[in-house]
């Protein structure tokens, strides 16, 4: 009886952990979703009118400020992480997150303080972006913890989702109240409601977190230290992690690139290449992209399924391959114009992307030991982000520009593949091991 109670109890805190982490990381991408959805709104409304063009640059400068910060942000948390506790950082950083995006809702337009607008703007933006480099690392380090060895793949699956989930709350938000407000109210208030509602979710994930304890492996790790003479414990987390794990954060890095190329190519940057190099009206574009995010969300579990069963060096190799075979393919379909071939093709490139990223967090888990666990998912995974995938749309429209080919993202996607499977051959694949002790050694 007790031993049912026991597992009773360890099940109905594995849900509040999921919970909890899914709901922080759903936050923090229905901010991305809103901002990026609402982006022609917010130029006008942060900046002066004398040209539209310049409008949009700078209101995607301050988006990709956030990226910039990242690797930043990653290091602290990730130092916090490791040296306070999982629950500590995670609860603050969602905490500092939550306040900076209601802080964009309640921001003035430039008509009403002028520069002191936009500027403001760009400090929410970037103590957002500092704080959500935590967000994702510590939310998968925190929930593979937690979770039962033999099924670490599908429950951490749950934080990619939530980030597929996030965005497309993002544009149906955005698209829900261009279709009620009017354009003077879609300006005036309607923008806000997504930034203000992030405060009653942050609020609710706040408080399940700091109610929670830290995760075993953690508590296992610190009961372990204490016995230990005092040489013996590890030193500055990221010290320690640049010290003795060098090669397993390269790895990470160079795992992390596609993740981080391939999720901005096929999420946000199709609708774009769709009406700028197929002349696709901009409703259909982001309408077959929120489709295939739909399919994102269903598939991205079945993948970490899938790599709790075959291996998390399998599945990332086979992502790998993958986007290598049907990339060049794919882009070509795309310029056909079909609404039903694009379709078919994006679902197609859906599901190379979900075989990496419903593999790749779990991985990254994985590949570090705990006591620097959160800071080498946060570096690796936020600095591919911060210099692959937030330049990636930039980076895709340079090389049409350049080379005056369309297909000239689909190389690029193919080049990051190559790196990613050459970063795959030197891993050692530790699907399943017991997390307390797992990536102890090189």
């Amino acid at each position: 009886m007790s031993t049912t109670k026991t597992t009773d109890d360890e099940t109905g805190v594995l849900r509040k952990v999921a919970f909890a982490s899914g709901l922080g990381n759903f936050i923090e991408w229905f901010d991305y979703g809103s901002y990026s959805y609402f982006a022609i709104v917010l130029s006008q409304i942060f900046f002066p009118a004398a040209d539209r063009s310049l409008q949009l640059v700078q209101i995607y400068a301050v988006f990709a400020l956030s990226f910039v910060l990242r690797p930043v942000g990653a290091l602290v948390w990730g130092h916090l992480g490791d040296r306070l506790g999982r629950r500590w950082a995670l609860s603050a950083s969602i905490l500092v997150m939550t306040m900076a995006t209601f802080g964009i809702g309640l921001v003035p337009p430039y008509a009403s303080i002028g520069i002191a607008a936009p500027i403001l703007l760009l400090i929410m933006r970037a103590i957002q972006g500092f704080s959500a480099s935590g967000e994702y690392a510590g939310a998968s380090t925190f929930l593979a913890e937690y979770a039962p060895a033999h099924q670490r793949g599908i429950y951490v699956s749950l934080v990619p989702a939530s980030t597929a989930g996030g965005l497309l709350a993002g544009a149906v938000s955005a698209f829900t109240l261009s279709a009620v407000c009017s354009p003077e109210g879609l300006l005036s208030w309607g923008w806000r409601l997504p930034f203000l509602i992030a405060l009653p979710l942050g609020l609710v994930a706040w408080y399940i977190r700091i109610h929670l304890e830290d995760s075993p492996a953690y508590q296992e790790m610190q009961e372990r230290l204490k016995h230990e003479a005092s040489d013996d414990k590890p030193a500055h987390p990221i010290l320690t992690l640049f010290k003795r794990y060098k090669k397993k954060l390269v790895i990470a890095f160079g795992v992390s690139c596609l993740n981080a190329v391939g999720f901005y190519i096929v999420l946000t940057y199709l609708p774009t290449y769709l009406e700028e190099e197929v002349n696709m009206s901009a409703s259909t574009s982001t309408g077959i992209t929120s489709v295939t995010l739909v399919g994102y969300v269903v598939l991205i579990f079945a993948m970490g399924h899938l790599s709790d069963k075959f291996g998390r060096k399998r599945m990332l190799v086979t992502a790998c391959f993958a986007f290598m075979v049907l990339a060049i393919p794919a882009f070509m379909l795309l310029g056909t114009g079909s609404v039903a071939v694009i379709l078919a093709v994006e679902i197609v490139m859906c599901v190379a992307l979900t075989i990496n990223d419903g593999t790749l967090a779990s991985f990254l888990t994985e590949t570090f030991p705990t006591e620097v666990r959160y800071s080498g998912f946060a570096l690796s995974f936020n600095l591919a982000n911060a210099l692959l995938g937030g330049t990636a749309p930039m980076i895709c429209t340079g090389l049409i520009k350049l080379t005056g080919s369309s297909m000239a993202p689909a190389w690029y996607l193919v080049t990051i593949s190559a790196i990613a499977l050459v970063a795959m051959a030197f891993c050692v694949d530790r699907s399943g091991e017991d997390l307390a002790s797992s990536g102890r050694t090189d």
